[in-house]
C-alpha cells in the first residue's frame, strides 16, 4: 500500500504519472496529490484512477554523519537561524519544514569542510526571517560577537532566510561596528535537499570568505542564475530584489567586495585555474585582533512608510497617537511627497509630528540614485518642515540605522543618520 513519500506511478489506462506521493489536506480525503520530477504539484480525483503502484517506499532511516576534521584546516563557527536553508522538502505535505539539527545541513553539503573545518555550531533560534524583528537581530549579534572574540575561530557563517536578510546584515552592521574577522551571512532561495539548490554554492564560497582577509559584516550569495560564482556584498548596501531567482540579492549605489568561485566536484579545491579563489573586487576593512564590543541599543517605535500618489496624511497620526520615535519615508524621485495646495500635502502634517517629536528621515523608493530636495521646489518646501535626507541610504537600512540611533538618547540623531558609519552612505554611487 502506497503511503506519504513513496515514489509511486498513478495510471489513467495508458497515461502514466511518475512523482513522490504527498499527504492530502484534512478536507481533500478524496483528492490524491503527486510531486512530479520536475518539482510541481498535481492532484487526482480518486475515483479515476486505475492503480496506485509503489515503485520506492519512503526511508524512514536516520543516517549519522560522520565529519572528518583536519587540524591543518582553519576553524569557523556556524550560526543557524533558520529560513529556506535550514529547511529539506517534505515528502508527506510537499512543502518544506525546518532541519530537526544542523547534522543534517552538513549532510546534503558535506563539501564545506574540505574548506574549513566547523568546529562551532549555534541555533540561537529557527525561525522564517519574515517573523523575525529587532530581539532577533540581538540574538544574533551578541553570538556573533562572542565568537569574533574567540581566537580559535578565523570566521563565521550565518544562515538566514532571505526575505529580510537584508535587514538582518545592516543591523548587524550597526551593533557589532567595526569587526575583527569576516561574518558572511549566507542563503538558499531552495530547500537543501533538491537538485536545483543554490545552497551548495552559496555555503561554499561563504566558507571562503569566513577564512578570507575581509573583516566586514557581508553577504554572500550567487551573482547569476548559474552555479558559476558568488559575490561577496556589503551588509549595508545590499537588497532582495527577486522573489525567486539564485541571484535574488544584489548590490545597490556601491560594488561587491569580492567574486568567490568554488572548486566544482573533481577540480582539487586549491589549484589555480578553477579551483578555489577569491578575486577582489574593491577595497574592504582586513582581519585584526581587536576586541568586538556589542551596542544593542534599539528603539523599537520605528516605522517605514511608502509614499504614493493621492495618499493622504492622515496615516501620520496613528505613528502620533501610537507615540512613534521615527519614521522613514519612502519618497518618489530625488525626494518628494505631497505638497501642493491640494487636501493631501503633507507640509502641514509633517511640521505637526516633527514639532512633537517624531524623527522624520526621507530615502528614495526608486532605490537607485541619491536623493536631493534642493532640486525642485517640492524638496526646498520639505527640507524646512525638518525632515531629514539620507542621500543615497537604502529604505531598509534607513529603517534599521534609525532605529539604532534613537535607542542613544544622548546622540544628535540628525548628525548620526548623516554619519557614514557602516558604509550605509556612499559618496560616489556606483553604475
Amino acid at each position: 500500500m502506497a503511503s506519504p513519500g513513496d515514489l509511486v506511478e498513478i495510471h489513467f489506462g495508458k497515461i502514466i504519472y511518475e512523482g513522490i506521493l504527498l499527504e492530502a489536506p484534512e478536507d481533500e480525503k478524496g483528492i490524491i496529490l503527486l510531486k512530479l520530477g520536475t518539482g510541481y504539484n498535481i492532484g487526482f480525483n480518486k475515483k479515476d484512477i486505475l492503480e496506485i503502484k509503489v515503485l520506492k517506499k519512503a526511508s524512514l532511516k536516520i543516517e549519522k554523519l560522520e565529519i572528518k576534521k583536519s587540524s591543518e584546516k582553519p576553524k569557523i563557527a556556524m550560526i543557524i537561524t533558520g529560513g529556506t536553508i535550514a529547511s529539506k522538502y517534505d515528502s508527506r505535505t510537499g512543502g518544506v519544514h525546518p532541519l530537526t539539527n544542523p547534522e543534517e545541513l552538513f549532510k546534503f553539503y558535506p563539501e564545506i569542510f574540505e574548506i574549513a573545518n566547523v568546529s562551532k555550531v549555534e541555533v540561537p533560534f529557527m525561525k522564517a526571517s519574515e517573523d523575525m524583528d529587532y530581539k532577533d537581530w540581538q540574538k544574533i549579534a551578541k553570538v556573533a560577537e562572542k565568537n569574533l572574540n574567540d581566537q580559535n575561530i578565523k570566521g563565521i557563517i550565518i544562515t538566514h532566510g532571505t526575505d529580510t536578510l537584508h535587514y538582518t546584515s545592516a543591523a548587524l552592521n550597526f551593533f557589532l561596528g567595526k569587526v575583527n574577522k569576516p561574518i558572511v551571512l549566507t542563503y538558499s532561495q531552495r530547500s537543501v535537499d533538491r537538485a536545483s539548490s543554490d545552497a551548495n554554492l552559496n555555503l561554499k564560497c561563504a566558507a571562503l570568505m569566513a577564512i578570507s582577509d575581509a573583516a566586514e559584516v557581508m553577504l554572500v550569495g550567487h551573482a547569476t542564475e548559474n552555479d558559476n560564482f558568488c559575490y561577496a556584498m556589503p551588509g549595508t548596501k545590499v537588497r532582495k530584489m527577486h522573489s525567486s531567482r539564485r541571484d535574488a540579492f544584489k548590490v545597490v549605489n556601491a560594488k561587491s567586495f569580492a567574486k568567490i568561485y568554488s572548486a566544482p566536484l573533481g577540480v582539487p579545491p586549491n589549484t589555480e585555474s578553477g579551483g578555489n579563489r577569491i578575486e577582489i573586487l574593491r577595497d574592504y576593512n582586513r582581519r585584526n585582533n581587536k576586541k568586538v564590543k556589542l551596542d544593542l541599543k534599539f528603539e523599537e517605535k520605528v516605522a517605514l512608510v511608502k509614499f504614493y500618489p493621492g495618499q493622504s496624511p492622515d496615516i501620520l497620526n496613528y505613528y502620533l497617537k501610537n507615540k512613534y520615535k521615527g519614521i522613514i519615508i519612502e519618497a518618489t524621485g530625488l525626494g518628494h511627497v505631497a505638497t501642493g495646495e491640494s487636501k493631501n500635502s503633507w507640509i502641514k502634517k509633517l511640521k505637526e509630528i516633527i514639532n512633537k517629536g517624531i524623527v522624520v528621515c526621507a530615502a528614495s523608493q526608486t532605490i537607485y540614485g541619491r536623493l536631493n530636495p534642493l532640486v525642485y521646489s517640492t524638496g526646498r518646501e520639505l527640507i524646512k518642515t525638518g525632515v531629514i535626507y539620507l542621500e543615497d541610504m537604502l529604505s531598509e537600512t534607513a529603517l534599521v540605522k534609525l532605529g539604532w540611533v534613537l535607542g542613544h538618547k544622548e546622540w544628535n540623531v540628525k548628525e548620526k543618520m548623516l554619519e557614514n558609519i557602516s558604509d550605509e552612505l556612499n559618496d560616489r554611487l556606483e553604475k
